[in-house]
């Protein structure tokens, strides 16, 4: 057994979300979102890279040597699994470590909307988590598959950077690929996969302009799509999936994007009124016939318009989340006003007592 794997079971059992071991500091865990220290001397660079090395294949420490950051998946066996990613800095070596649940929520026990549902019963097109770090969006998307898994006889594949829900074949068919483990890099994975009879894609991050490509590509061309980014709106994320374009290009982007377009999921994690943990809020796009003409003509700025007159189609604006959480008590006014686009509407409301 690895010696950090005592640190992290009482990380766990502590409930928190998230270790930072840093050379030079004492570690500090994340909890309900804040960084608390916990009581322990400052870990010097000598034996953290020690603790860091002995959990690393060496894969994944040749990456790091190479490059001055690694992201892997980490498992002590029938206790916890870690999503890792080890970088150096100014001090030394230093490593951010998310405690990953040992089950898949299902998307009841998640609460999610009805309409992000109903996006795990698409046949084709593309399906988009965007949100912070630390928001849930790898959480929302293994809901979504493990649903698929439950309930349609399909070919699922993930490639993720690392691994960090591990699903089990039930009416489905789930292989799961890791970065650097099982392919090179997510382009090479997500053009393989075209052509390894999937029905559906689950890209862990669609981070360059190769993968998104391919991604748009995949989802036009018949598979359903996954994938995740970090935006904090529906029209947002349709920009950014556009500028990662040259200008040339984008024209025939917005097209296929127009056509293959399924929803958006935008999501984050707020501070519950009671102190006790954290509630998801949503802003839910549907791609439908006048979002999708607003994608092909470049009039994405109409498109929050659209979802404020789109409630019927299962569209809702992240700042009407927000507000039904305030109404219901579930969070505060002051909490409301950090995360709202349009502050000044929870100015004057009464924070729940």
């Amino acid at each position: 057994m690895a010696k950090i794997d005592a640190i992290f079971k009482l990380v766990r059992d502590q409930g928190a979300s998230d270790l930072h071991l840093t050379a030079g500091s004492a570690p500090m865990l994340r909890m309900d979102g804040e960084i608390h220290p916990v009581e322990y001397d400052a870990l010097s660079a000598e034996l953290l890279t020690e603790l860091l090395r002995e959990m690393m294949t060496d894969v994944d420490w040749k990456a790091f040597e190479d490059e001055g950051e690694v992201d892997f998946g980490y498992e002590v066996p029938g206790v916890l699994r870690v999503r890792c990613n080890v970088f150096l800095q100014r001090k030394g070596i230093a490593g951010a470590f998310r405690i990953l649940p040992q089950k898949i929520f299902t998307v009841e026990q998640l609460g999610l909307p009805e309409t992000v549902q109903g996006f795990s019963e698409l046949a084709k097109g593309l399906v988009v988590v965007t949100g912070p770090p630390g928001s849930g969006k790898s959480t929302t998307q293994a809901a979504l598959i493990d649903r698929i898994n439950r309930t349609r006889r399909t070919h699922i594949i993930t490639i993720e950077d690392p691994i960090e829900y591990v699903h089990e074949n039930r009416r489905s068919l789930i292989n799961q690929r890791e970065v650097r483990r099982h392919t090179k890099n997510f382009d090479s994975a997500l053009r393989a996969a075209l052509r390894e009879d999937p029905n559906i894609i689950l890209v862990g991050e669609m981070r360059d302009l190769e993968t998104i490509a391919l991604a748009i590509t995949a989802a036009e061309t018949g598979q359903l799509v996954f994938g995740t980014l970090h935006t904090a709106s529906a029209a947002q994320t349709i920009d950014r999936l556009i500028d990662v374009f040259d200008a040339g290009q984008q024209e025939q982007i917005r097209t296929m994007l127009g056509e293959s377009l399924q929803g958006v999921v935008a999501q984050r994690l707020l501070k519950r009124a009671d102190g006790k943990g954290r509630v998801a809020a949503y802003e839910v796009l549907v791609g439908n016939a006048p979002v999708r003409a607003m994608i092909r003509e470049a009039k994405t700025f109409q498109i929050p318009s659209v979802m404020q007159t789109g409630r019927k189609a299962g569209m809702q604006l992240m700042d009407d989340c927000i507000d039904k959480l305030v109404r219901a008590g579930d969070i505060t006014a002051a909490e409301a006003r950090k995360h709202a686009t349009q502050k000044e509407r929870f100015r004057e409301k009464r924070d729940a007592a």
